[in-house]
């Protein structure tokens, strides 16, 4: 049973279904979360009645990022695995075979952005503030993640993000290429479904191969 991991369908937007993250009050990423992420992307992967996903954090925030604390009290054995745990579930979200949005609210900070850089494409408020931040607490974001932000931004813009861990406003971020468009703090969600929605009609298996074809 999942804690704090939702997959949401509902009859009135079908094919859509909604990813929801919910540890309140900054929806921080455990060990826990992010093995319920796995599982909740494998189930939607495997789901024929669901064309296309909104990861979402909820109205408030999207993510800080790893439960430093939490962190902080593994030893160099339980860090290892909890880093490959994060891995994992960063790599679940991405191959998802089918579109995927991420529906940005507040903040995407550390692994937060690295969740929302699984997503083909992202939404936020125009609020919004992201960041690879992982350095202001001491840490480094693993190699998988900085990949993924240099894919994005390219090396040299994703070498600055990191090394000074600062935080990028929504026009910013829009313009270096961390998020792909801009609305209402309040409308994030519903531009969500909207991108979303264009998707529904089509075939589901030509959506997967059209997605994979990206990944060679």
């Amino acid at each position: 049973m999942k804690e704090f991991v939702g997959v949401h369908c509902s009859d009135e937007q079908p094919g859509i279904a909604t990813l929801l993250l919910s540890r309140p009050p900054t929806n921080a990423l455990t060990r826990q979360v992010y093995r319920e992420l796995t599982t909740a992307a494998t189930e939607i992967a495997g789901r024929d009645d669901i064309t296309a996903v909104i990861l979402f954090g909820g109205h408030e925030i999207f993510s800080a990022g790893d439960d430093v604390p939490a962190l902080r009290t593994l030893n160099a054995q339980e860090g290892a695995v909890a880093a490959e745990v994060a891995r994992g579930a960063v790599a679940a979200v991405a191959a998802i075979p089918k579109p995927t949005v991420a529906a940005v609210t507040g903040y995407a900070l550390g692994a937060g952005l690295t969740l929302a850089l699984a997503a083909d494409w992202r939404i936020s408020g125009d609020n919004a503030k992201v960041g690879a931040t992982e350095i202001l607490a001491g840490l480094a974001p693993g190699p998988d993640a900085t990949a993924r932000l240099a894919r994005a931004i390219g090396l040299s813009q994703a070498k600055d993000l990191v090394f000074s861990g600062r935080f990028v406003g929504a026009e910013q971020a829009r313009a270096l290429g961390l998020l792909d468009e801009l609305t209402a703090p309040d409308g994030v969600y519903d531009a969500a479904v909207a991108w979303a929605r264009r998707f529904r009609d089509y075939p589901p298996r030509v959506l997967a191969a059209a997605k994979a074809a990206f990944a060679g």
